[in-house]
C-alpha cells in the first residue's frame, strides 16, 4: 500500500478528498487508481465501503491543489469526479461546491499569503480554464469555518464563502450557446420530440420543461430514482445533447462521459416540499430546478449548474427563461432556484444584444459573471492508503 497526504473537506453540499499535486506521482495515468482505490470504487453495490466515498456523485470527489500555471492566478485546482459503481474517473468539468474549499484550503496550507481580514484567492479551474475569485474571512491566518452562515442541505452554520465565476460562458465548449441556438429540438429514442436549451455556463447543462415528460418538477430525488423508464429517457436525451454541444462525437462515447453535460428539468414557480420536511411557497423562488449528475439526481443543486441555470434565465427564448415566475428584469435581484434541498440564490449576468434573442448570432451573448455564498469546513487531514499499482 502506498501512504499520500490529503485532507478531507466538505464544500457545500459536496465533499472530496483533496491531495497536493507535488505529493501525486508525476505520471497523471497513475491517478485514476488512486483516486478509485480511495474513493472505494467501482463498487457495484454502490456503497463505496472500502473507501471514503458516500454510495452517490456528491461525495465521491477529489481536488487536486497547485502552483498556478497562469498570471491571473493564485492557484491551480482541478476536479476529478469518481464514478460509483463503474472504474472511472471524470475530469471533464468542474464542481461549484468543492470550488468553494479550495480557497480556505490553499490558506491554510500555506500556498497563498493573505492577511487576517477578508481574503480573495483567485482559483484557477484546470478543467474548464475559468478563473474562481473565492472570498472569505481570515484570522490568525487561517480561514474561518465557524460562523452564522447558512445553506439549505447542510446542517449547521458556518462562515460565507463567497464565489464570483468569471467569464464563464464556453467553460467546454468555446461558447455560451454551443449549438447557436437558445433552444433546439431533440428525439427520445421512439422519436418523440423534446424542446431543450444547451447552454455552456461554468458547466455545459441542457435545459428541459419537466411537464414535457410528464412531471412538474417538484419530485425529490426519490421519486425520480423509482422512475427508471424516466432516468432512461433523460439519459438518452443528455447523450444527443452531449453530441450536440461537440462535447462527444457519438452517442456511445457520450455515454462514457456521465458528468458533462448535467441535465436538468425546469418548471415555474410552485409550492413543493424539500427533503428536510420544508414546505417552499411558489412565492419563495423564480423557478424550480432538478438536476441529474452521472445519471443520478442530484440531492441538491450542482453550483456550476445553478450558475449555468441563472444565466440560461437572463436569455429570452430559452426553456429556463420562459419558466421564470417573476416578470421584472432578474438581473435586478438574484434569481432563486427551488432544489430539492431549499432555496439557493445566485448573482447573474448575461448580456443581450438586440431586443429578441430568439435570431441573434451566439456570438451576441455573452456570460458576464455568476456568483453565489457557500460554506465549507476541514473535516480530517491525515494519509489516505491506495494500493501499489
Amino acid at each position: 500500500m502506498q501512504k499520500l497526504p490529503a485532507v478531507f473537506m466538505r464544500g457545500g453540499t459536496s465533499k472530496a478528498l483533496i491531495f497536493h499535486a507535488r505529493d501525486l506521482p508525476k505520471d497523471r495515468s497513475l491517478w485514476d487508481a488512486i483516486f478509485l482505490a480511495s474513493m472505494g470504487s467501482p463498487d457495484p453495490n454502490g456503497r463505496q465501503l472500502d473507501g471514503l466515498g458516500g454510495g452517490i456523485s456528491s461525495l465521491s470527489k477529489v481536488c487536486i491543489v497547485g502552483p498556478p500555471t497562469r498570471p491571473d492566478a493564485d492557484i491551480d485546482y482541478t476536479f476529478a469526479q469518481v464514478q460509483v459503481d463503474t472504474a472511472v474517473v471524470d475530469y471533464a468539468g468542474n464542481c461549484g461546491n468543492m470550488s468553494s474549499a479550495i480557497g480556505p484550503f490553499a490558506v491554510d496550507e500555506e500556498l497563498v499569503q493573505v492577511s487576517d481580514g477578508k481574503a480573495s484567492v483567485r482559483v484557477h479551474n484546470t478543467n474548464t480554464n475559468k478563473v474562481i475569485v473565492a472570498s472569505f474571512g481570515v484570522e490568525g491566518g487561517k480561514a474561518l469555518a465557524a460562523g452564522d452562515y447558512a445553506i439549505d442541505g447542510v446542517a449547521g452554520t458556518g462562515a460565507p464563502v463567497r464565489l464570483d465565476f468569471l467569464d464563464p460562458g464556453g467553460a467546454a465548449t468555446g461558447r455560451l450557446l454551443p449549438t447557436g441556438h437558445v433552444s433546439d429540438t431533440l428525439e427520445l429514442p421512439d422519436g418523440t420530440p423534446v424542446e431543450v436549451s444547451m447552454v455552456d455556463a461554468a458547466n455545459p447543462c441542457v435545459f428541459l420543461r419537466a411537464t414535457d415528460l410528464g412531471i412538474t418538477g417538484t419530485e425529490l430525488p426519490e421519486a425520480l430514482e423509482a422512475d427508471p423508464n424516466l432516468l432512461e429517457k433523460l439519459e438518452q436525451l443528455r447523450r444527443a445533447a452531449s453530441v450536440a454541444m461537440g462535447i462527444a462525437d457519438s452517442v456511445d462515447t457520450a455515454a462514457h462521459n456521465r458528468l458533462t453535460p448535467f441535465i436538468a428539468l425546469v418548471g415555474p414557480p410552485q409550492p413543493y416540499t424539500t427533503l428536510s420536511k420544508t414546505l417552499v411557497g411558489p412565492g419563495q423562488v423564480d423557478l424550480v430546478v432538478r438536476f441529474l449528475s452521472s445519471g443520478r439526481p442530484h440531492r441538491a443543486i450542482p453550483v456550476t449548474g445553478a450558475m449555468c441555470t441563472a444565466i440560461a434565465s437572463q436569455i429570452p427564448g430559452t426553456t429556463v427563461h420562459s419558466a421564470l415566475g417573476q416578470p421584472d428584469d432578474p438581473s435586478t435581484r438574484p434569481i432563486r432556484l427551488g432544489t430539492p434541498s431549499g432555496v439557493l440564490d445566485v448573482n447573474a449576468a448575461a448580456s443581450v444584444r438586440g431586443s429578441d434573442g430568439a435570431d441573434l448570432p451566439p456570438a451576441q451573448y455573452t456570460a458576464e459573471y455568476a456568483s453565489t455564498y457557500r460554506t465549507t469546513r476541514r473535516l480530517f487531514e491525515g494519509f489516505v492508503y491506495a494500493p501499489v499499482d
